[in-house]
This record gives C-alpha cells, sequence and structure tokens, in this order.
C-alpha cells in the first residue's frame, strides 16, 4: 500500500468512525429542551382551579353518601363528616376561595364582565362558610341523637345543592370567561402566583396531601372503588 492509499484508507476510516460515534452518542439536551419540558410541566390557573373543583367534587360526594345513610338511618363514622369539613374549610374556603376572590372575581369587575354571576358565586361564599360552622359545631355532640343526624342532613344537603351548579357554572362560564379578560402574559404569571400560594400555605405537594386525605375519607365510607358506580345493564 503506498503513501497516497493509506492516508485515503486513514481519512476514509476516520471519518466511518467519527459519523458512527455522532450516531451513537446520545442527543444533547438543549436549553430549548428544558424550556420545552418546564412548559408541559406548568399548570395553567384553569387547569389549577379546575383540579381544585374536582377534589371538592369528590368532597360533596362524601357527603351525599353520608346523607344517603342518615335517609336509610344506617350508621356512618362520624370523622368521616369533620374530615371533611375540615377539607373544606382549610382548602376549598380558605384557599380556593381566597384565589378567586383575590384574582379573578376583581378582575370581572373591572372589566364589567358577569359581574351578576361574580356576585352570586362570593355571596354562596359567604353562604358556604356558614354551612361549614354549623357542620363542625354540629360534630362536637358526634351525632348521637337522630335529631342531630338529621339536622347535619339539612346543612349537608344545602351545601351540595348550591355548591354542585355553584362549581359547574364556574368550570364552564367563569373560568373560560377569565382567560380572555386578561393578556396572555398575566395570564401565565397568574398560574404561577397561585402554585406559590398553594406551596407557601400547604407545603409544596399541598394539592396531593390533601386529595391523600379524600381517598381515606372515601375509603372510610365505602366509596372509593369506582367500579361499584357502574350500572349492571
Amino acid at each position: 500500500m503506498t503513501d497516497t492509499t493509506r492516508r485515503q484508507f486513514l481519512k476514509r476510516g476516520g471519518f466511518i468512525y467519527l459519523s458512527g460515534a455522532l450516531l451513537l452518542r446520545p442527543p444533547l439536551f438543549t436549553a430549548r429542551d428544558a424550556m420545552a419540558q418546564e412548559e408541559e410541566e406548568e399548570v395553567t390557573p384553569n387547569e389549577d382551579l379546575m383540579r381544585e373543583h374536582g377534589l371538592l367534587k369528590r368532597v360533596l360526594l362524601a357527603y351525599q353518601e353520608i346523607m344517603d345513610r342518615i335517609d336509610r338511618q344506617a350508621d356512618f363514622p362520624p370523622e368521616a363528616v369533620t374530615d371533611s369539613a375540615g377539607i373544606i374549610r382549610t382548602f376549598v374556603e380558605d384557599y380556593h376561595e381566597q384565589i378567586e376572590e383575590n384574582y379573578l372575581f376583581p378582575r370581572f369587575r373591572k372589566a364589567n364582565t358577569l359581574v351578576d354571576l361574580v356576585d352570586t358565586l362570593t355571596l354562596q361564599h359567604r353562604r358556604g362558610r356558614i354551612l361549614t360552622d354549623r357542620v363542625t359545631a354540629l360534630s362536637k355532640n358526634g351525632f348521637k341523637t337522630a335529631g342531630d343526624k338529621r339536622q347535619l342532613w339539612t346543612y349537608l344537603h344545602s351545601f351540595v345543592r348550591m355548591y354542585s351548579p355553584h362549581e359547574a357554572r364556574e368550570d364552564t362560564v367563569l373560568f373560560p370567561a377569565f382567560k380572555k379578560i386578561v393578556s396572555r402574559n398575566e395570564y401565565d404569571s397568574l398560574g404561577e402566583e397561585f402554585e406559590d400560594e398553594e406551596h407557601d400555605k400547604f407545603g409544596q405537594d399541598g394539592f396531593e396531601v390533601m386529595l391523600d386525605k379524600v381517598v381515606r375519607i372515601e375509603k372510610r365510607l365505602g366509596i372509593y372503588d369506582l367500579d361499584q358506580f357502574t350500572p349492571k345493564v
């Protein structure tokens, strides 16, 4: 093999080796990839609020189960009531509703949009707190008498009857409109503020902690297994 042929061979072989190494080398994780991943993990304000509504709905289902047992004169664990009311007070009324009243409602009033709806929702927040106070006060006796149980049924019924349409109206009317009355930058920044407030109040995994509490209530009441609600047709 001549020197010229050897040099050509080495160049060709080196090129093949370099190409193979580049093909085998894992792709670099670029700043753009990191940004894309971060954007995928971010929760928008509406997603955050509707997720919290999902948690509220599961507590309402626990309330409904307790009401059904009272109707059947069946026993129910008193702690399921107190724990449910505790979640309503700490997570829904003292956090979720404060987010709505501090960040959403003023912007609707300023934009003169859905003001009547916002006024009604605000009033229902106030009435909901009164009902939660009454449930909590009544629970101190342990619901030992038939009169206590009937009174509890009345409070729970009023709460469920109000909040089922309340959250449905927010999910289908208020939250979609909210995205239209603020800029994209403001909407995105509010999502971060919501997350910061949740973490400050409940810790990094605040929602997950509350959801675990709801799951324990559902298991205590025997309503956790989703398949049991499937009709036999």
